[in-house]
């Protein structure tokens, strides 16, 4: 695969960045690795894709937590293909525009570490802040999209704090039932659980997730069998990558 310089990376992120934002479009893939040029740009699959795995790359830095969650979900299905997936607009916390060249470039170095699992892999760019929302993003740009009109299945990446956001009906002015039902009907969450101290430990995380609960926010009890529950590995906090001005 052809090297490209850390700078010029950054730069050419930068542009592309720019030329994303001043666009109408929810959703774009900056580029797809492993490199053809040492010119970054996104390719579309050469094959169906049955399964896409999305990371949700609002991580700064990635760690090697981040790079496990995805291993993991790329052995567990074939004919797959790996999003790296960063939103400009993030729901609970104000965007630094600054700091996206350097984590889009930081998220490419990141899916070099992991060409070795065999898949393609893109670095994309979207608008919006909700899974729901960025779930349709990708499928309406039909980047993905068979000769047959079939869309792979999307199984979003996360951590359990991202899975409680998901059930809040706060985030959803259209109601719970309306953003989420499309979601689940084609969407899947595989979420990493991991003991810290406002959500308690594995077990507690595991328990948390009920029928019960999903209804008394208003939304469907099938929706808990589209969910994924993974226990997370000690000691995978350390930053799997740094690119130069981070």
């Amino acid at each position: 695969m052809p090297s490209i310089d850390p700078k010029t990376l950054v730069s050419t992120f930068s542009r592309a960045l720019t030329s994303f934002q001043s666009s109408p479009d929810a959703f774009r893939i900056l580029c797809t690795l492993p490199h053809t040029s040492n010119v970054p740009a996104p390719r579309r699959p050469g094959r169906p894709v049955q399964h896409l795995v999305v990371l949700d790359s609002s991580f700064n830095p990635p760690t090697l937590a981040h790079a496990n969650m995805a291993r993991i979900a790329l052995r567990s299905e074939g004919h797959q293909r790996l999003m790296l997936l960063l939103s400009v607009n993030n729901a609970d916390k104000a965007p630094k525009p600054a700091s996206f060249p350097i984590r889009l470039s930081m998220m490419e170095a990141m899916g070099r570490e992991l060409l070795d699992e065999g898949v393609e892999i893109d670095v994309a760019v979207t608008t919006m802040p909700f899974f729901h929302d960025k779930a349709k993003a990708i499928t309406e740009s039909g980047f993905y999209v068979a000769e047959t009109g079939e869309q792979p299945t999307q199984t979003f990446l996360a951590g359990f704090d991202t899975i409680v956001r998901i059930f809040n009906p706060k985030y959803y002015n259209e109601g719970i039932q309306n953003a989420l039902q499309p979601f689940f009907g084609r969407c899947k969450v595989r979420v990493t659980t991991r003991p810290d101290e406002t959500w308690g430990g594995v077990e507690e995380q595991r328990a948390w997730l009920t029928r019960e609960r999903v209804k008394d926010v208003g939304g469907d009890e099938a929706w808990v069998d589209r969910v994924e529950m993974v226990e997370g590995r000690e000691g995978d906090e350390d930053v799997l990558v740094h690119v130069e001005g981070s």
